[in-house]
C-alpha cells in the first residue's frame, strides 16, 4: 500500500494523535513513578532547523515521546516530540542551522552545516532517530501501518530504549520506506548509529542566517 501526503505537515496540529502534551506528560509521569520508563537525557535550550531536497529512508517508524531539557537561562523544561526513525536514510543537499542569541558584541550567531550538495555523494545515516517538533514536506510512504503500538513497530530500528521517555504502548506508525521531498523541519535532537556527511562544510554567520 502506498500513501502520499502533499503540502505541509505541522506536528503541533497532530498533538491529539501523536503527543497530547498535558495528558502524555501525566501518563508518562505515572509510568516513571512505577519504574516502567527511564528518565530522558536533557536536550539543550536550542532547537535547530534542517532542510533537505530529499530524504529517502528505509525502515521507517514514528512515535511520540517527551524530551527533557533546559531553557538557555538554565530552567528545566519539557518538549513533546514525534520521534522519526529510519533503519537507513539517504539525504540530498542537507542543511542544518542553529542560532545562538544575545552573544556579546555580535548579537545573534548562527552555526550552519551543509553536506550532500551538488558534486558530492548523498548524506547517509544508519539507525537514525530525529526528535521532531515541526515538519513540512511532500511525503510518500510505502506499506504503511498507522496505529500500531510503539513497542510492536518492527519495520524500523525500534524504539531508542535506554533513557528514552516514551510510552511503549502508545501510538506509532511505520512503513517499509518513506520519501520526503522539500524537507523543512525543526528538531530538538538527532542520534544515529553512523552518520556519513560527504562534502561537509561548517560555517558561522553573525547575520542570524538559518537554513529557512
Amino acid at each position: 500500500m502506498e500513501s502520499q501526503v502533499r503540502g505541509g505537515t505541522r506536528w503541533k496540529r497532530f498533538a491529539v494523535v501523536m503527543v497530547p502534551s498535558v495528558a502524555a506528560t501525566a501518563c508518562i509521569g505515572v509510568a516513571l513513578a512505577q519504574g516502567a520508563l527511564a528518565a530522558s537525557f536533557s536536550v539543550s535550550g536550542q532547537s535547530f532547523k534542517v532542510t533537505a531536497d530529499e530524504l529517502d529512508g528505509k525502515g521507517f517508524e514514528q512515535y511520540g515521546a517527551i524530551d527533557n531539557g533546559y531553557t538557555l537561562d538554565g530552567k528545566k523544561t519539557i518538549h513533546p516530540v514525534a520521534v522519526s526513525a529510519f533503519q537507513h536514510a539517504e539525504i540530498t543537499n542537507l542543511c542544518q542551522s542553529v542560532v545562538t542569541p544575545d552573544v556579546p558584541i555580535f548579537g545573534k550567531v548562527s552555526l550552519i552545516l551543509r553536506a550532500g550538495g551538488a558534486g558530492h555523494d548523498k548524506v547517509e545515516a544508519d539507525r537514525i532517530y530525529i526528535d521532531v517538533a515541526d515538519l513540512n514536506a511532500d511525503a510518500t510512504f510505502n506499506n504503511i501501518d498507522i496505529g500500531v503500538a510503539a513497542k510492536d513497530a518492527d519495520k524500523g530500528p525500534g524504539m531508542k530504549g535506554g533513557s528514552e521517555q516514551a510510552n511503549p504502548y502508545g501510538f506509532a506508525q511505520q512503513a517499509d520506506s518513506a520519501t520526503l521531498v522539500g524537507v523543512k523541519q525543526t528538531a530538538w535532537a538527532t542520534t544515529a548509529g553512523t552518520f556519513k556527511l560527504s562534502g561537509l562544510h561548517m560555517s558561522l554567520s553573525t547575520s542570524g542566517a538559518e537554513c529557512y
